[in-house]
């Protein structure tokens, strides 16, 4: 697989979706999700200019980061459980996951214990899906004052993982939803909030189009992702997210 060609490929389909709403480039970060992929893919794509990378298991990631180039940066991007809290705060700089206020309330302690704030962005269920975690909009915006008053905290934004279709533009729903939601919290909070965590390799462009500050590019990148890596093939288990 030519990674070098992928993230070209990439980086043309990025630039078109900014020009086509008129947004400056630099305003989309590119986060490489590395799941599934050994340390020596993931150095051969930080060497072609990539420095910040998404895991989705606290295991995984904790094995592999230290295997990396340390001025790479890491962020936590799939469904962390409580027990799990502790090692997220130590590995990650940012959790994107964070889907309930029980959750956030544990983070904060280890973030407590370990004199560090954590920055974090609220998942949100958009599309109401049963298999996928996240906070409802009626739960975000009930509970998005109680999360924000937690001392280690610092919520930067939303993060959502739009339904899987073939055809991108049925995920712009969700998108723009999200966008919308994003100012009904900036409301709620009185100051803004900088990210917006959506869009992955089939569907990045709708998601730039609708707002998206970051984006999370799997498959797109490193293609199909080794044997043995996810034992569902490219559809996650429960509260794990695609890319």
């Amino acid at each position: 697989m030519d990674l070098a060609a992928n993230l070209r490929d990439i980086q043309t389909r990025l630039r078109a979706a900014c020009d086509r709403v008129q947004r400056d480039l630099a305003s989309v970060t590119l986060l490489a999700v590395s799941k599934g992929q050994p340390p020596e893919r993931v150095k051969a794509a930080a060497d072609l200019g990539l420095t910040l990378f998404g895991e989705n298991r606290i295991q995984e990631g904790k094995a592999k980061i230290g295997l990396c180039p340390s001025r790479l940066r890491w962020h936590l991007i799939g469904h962390l459980q409580s027990n799990k809290c502790r090692d997220a705060v130590h590995f990650f700089e940012m959790i994107q996951s964070v889907d309930s206020l029980e959750l956030a309330r544990e983070i904060d302690k280890w973030a407590e214990k370990s004199a560090q704030r954590m920055p974090v962005l609220l998942e949100v269920n958009v599309a109401g899906e049963a298999n996928k975690s996240g906070l409802s909009p009626e739960q975000l915006l009930a509970r998005l004052k109680e999360i924000n008053a937690l001392p280690r905290l610092e919520i930067y934004g939303l993060m959502t993982l739009a339904p899987w279709t073939p055809e991108p533009e049925k995920a712009r729903p969700v998108f723009r939803r999200l966008r919308e939601l994003k100012t009904e919290c900036e409301q709620i909070l009185g100051a803004p909030l900088t990210q917006l965590s959506m869009g992955m390799s089939g569907d990045f462009e709708v998601a730039i189009e609708e707002g998206a500050t970051l984006v999370r590019v799997g498959t797109a990148l490193f293609g199909s992702r080794p044997a043995g890596a996810s034992p569902t093939g490219d559809r996650p288990p429960f509260g794990a997210l695609q890319s």
